[in-house]
């Protein structure tokens, strides 16, 4: 992981935990670059217990992208 990435997810863990503290941002363990669900990651609702937002049933598949869009459309 390059140093660009690793302030973006310190940033986007930040802001999470400002805006929505009940929700975690968890990155996949996969550590196989060629598995469909390496690099990514979901927002869980740890109080609920519950997925908030993912893409494939194993619970992640977002892009680090796709989460700061999400923080920024839950900021509105």
């Amino acid at each position: 992981m390059d140093q660009e990435t690793k302030v973006r997810e310190t940033r986007a863990r930040r802001q999470l935990a400002r805006r929505r503290p009940e929700c975690r941002l968890f990155k996949t363990r996969r550590r196989d670059p060629q598995a469909f669900d390496y690099g990514t990651y979901m927002i869980v609702d740890v109080e609920q217990g519950e997925r908030r937002f993912w893409r494939f049933e194993s619970g992640y598949g977002l892009t680090l992208n796709e989460v700061e869009a999400w923080l920024q459309k839950e900021d509105t």
